[in-house]
């Protein structure tokens, strides 16, 4: 059970404390409810180019790395299609560091061409070298734009086209910042050794007088049920074929959510699974397989993706998956299979809840989706699973018309 306190700022700021007086360091961390999901689609790429600028200087910080070293001190961050986080640990002594670095940085960016330039270059480098030029790069890129037809997960947090960022105007991305990076749309943690009344005392005196700005309300457009299988075919200067396949899932909060993430642990979570035993071990189908999702906050995707071995064509790979699916569908998993995933589902929440990095980002997160407590419930939930959920879960999900499928093949 993570104990923590929480309080909020005239001006919207959700603060949580949670101490830990083990360490003789202290975490902050700044979560802002903005990702890819909440781009206008023709200027995507903006959620993640804002990981990149808050770190290009402030209004009254020209260098936000250096006093941070000074101080003892790391950061950083990273973007999702659903949220931006900010992170930094330090020895507490040195906390109000962080209160004083983090808060002028939410006051407001030093908004500059020579800084947006700067950054503008790293991002579409970024671009091409993991989207374009690598290997199997552009693979979500297109899976998502067959899988989704109207919802933003349609594009990735890199964004949908490098031409986004390239022509990214200095006044947009201006509004993009005093629209989402307002205290009113962002969850403070700070973890550690520190106090809750030494906490109330810095957040007032460093973020306190932060304007409020627009509460930021979310309409997004709303994915219908697929009701067809959908198919495409690419072919590039790639090492192997693969196979690719993702079926739409339940968003985060819901019940079936539990379900499906334990399901998609049973298939394809490691060695012992049962598309690796049976496709990669007995059958030398695939050289390595795997199931996963994309643990999205809206509905988002259980995948399967595979690289097959040379000889063995794409028409037999998914004969093989499919048979593997239909018996998910048809037989009960044991207990014995169930309780494996469930136990290491549950090692991972106690290994990841072991550093304090990992419980503020977790508080941060659940405030997020609705309230931090979420966090507590979280084995319950997995632990109320049954094997009669699995197997109907098997039968909702793995439907052919909910499916998108992708033949990579290998340019000869």
């Amino acid at each position: 059970m993570i104990q923590f306190d929480r309080f909020t700022l005239s001006n919207g700021l959700r603060v949580i404390v949670h101490q830990d007086t083990s360490t003789p360091m202290a975490v902050m961390n700044v979560m802002y409810d903005v990702g890819a999901r909440d781009e206008d689609p023709d200027r995507t790429g903006f959620a993640h180019l804002f990981e990149h600028l808050m770190f290009g200087g402030s209004v009254n910080i020209p260098d936000y790395d250096e006093p941070l070293q000074m101080a003892g001190g790391e950061n950083n961050a990273y973007t999702t299609n659903d949220l931006t986080n900010y992170y930094i640990t330090l020895p507490s002594e040195n906390l109000e560091t962080a209160f004083w670095l983090e808060s002028d940085r939410m006051l407001s960016l030093a908004f500059d061409e020579k800084s947006l330039e700067v950054q503008r270059k790293v991002v579409c480098e970024e671009f091409k070298e993991h989207y374009l030029n690598k290997p199997y790069g552009d693979v979500w890129h297109t899976l998502r734009s067959v899988a989704y037809k109207e919802h933003p997960y349609r594009w990735m947090t890199i964004g949908e086209k490098l031409a986004h960022i390239e022509d990214a105007k200095l006044e947009d991305v201006k509004a993009f910042f005093f629209k989402h990076y307002r205290p009113q749309n962002a969850v403070l943690v700070v973890a550690g050794n520190v106090t809750t009344e030494q906490v109330k005392t810095l957040t007032e005196k460093w973020f306190g007088d932060i304007p409020a700005g627009d509460k930021y309300e979310r309409h997004l457009p709303q994915e219908p049920e697929q009701t067809e299988a959908r198919k495409k075919e690419m072919h590039a200067a790639v090492p192997v074929d693969a196979f690719y396949k993702c079926w739409h899932m339940a968003s985060r909060l819901d019940k079936r959510y539990y379900i499906a993430d334990l399901l998609t642990d049973i298939l394809g979570g490691g060695a012992s699974s049962r598309l690796y035993q049976s496709l990669v071990k007995e059958q030398r189908l695939f050289s390595n397989i795997e199931c996963f999702h994309f643990g999205s906050t809206d509905a988002g995707l259980a995948c399967i993706s595979g690289k097959l071995v040379k000889g063995v064509t794409m028409e037999q790979a998914e004969k093989a998956v499919e048979a593997e699916l239909e018996k998910m569908k048809t037989a009960t998993v044991s207990d014995t299979e169930l309780q494996k995933v469930k136990n290491k589902t549950e090692s991972m929440i106690a290994f990841e809840d072991m550093s304090v990095m990992s419980r503020a980002g977790s508080l941060a997160y659940y405030e997020i989706l609705g309230d931090a407590a979420l966090m507590n419930q979280e084995l319950d939930r997995y632990a109320a699973v049954t094997a009669a959920d699995i197997l109907q879960e098997s039968r909702i999900l793995f439907r052919p018309e909910n499916s998108s499928t992708l033949y990579y093949y290998a340019k000869q």
